[in-house]
């Protein structure tokens, strides 16, 4: 199951998010209707101006140990299904794709 695209020196990174949750953690993985993969990312931060989708990215940053300003919301701003940029994630393809397939594969 892939949740990851390549796009030039950046990598593209498909999430559902769950805010409000009880803990914040990422694995698992999620099929969408169409057959499109999700990774699975929950934060305790609730869904109102921004709040979730900044502790999606600091939680990424952290886990992935990578600069929060390197890490973009493409789309998905106000739905749980998001897809973010991380800048640069190309030159670290080895690294990082070893610990979203990881995360992929936890349930």
């Amino acid at each position: 199951m892939t949740v990851y695209a390549q796009s030039g020196d950046d990598l593209l990174l498909s999430i559902r998010l769950t805010p409000g949750s009880a803990k914040e953690e990422i694995g698992g993985g999620w099929t969408d209707a169409h057959g499109a993969h999700w990774l699975s990312a929950r934060v305790r931060a609730v869904p109102e101006k921004g709040k979730a989708n900044g502790a999606l990215i600091a939680l990424l940053a952290k886990q992935l140990d990578w600069s929060k300003g390197a890490i973009l919301l493409e789309s998905g701003d106000t739905n749980r299904l998001k897809r973010l940029r991380i800048i640069g994630g190309g030159s670290a393809l080895a690294r990082l794709t070893a610990l979203l397939e990881n995360w992929v594969e936890q349930t």
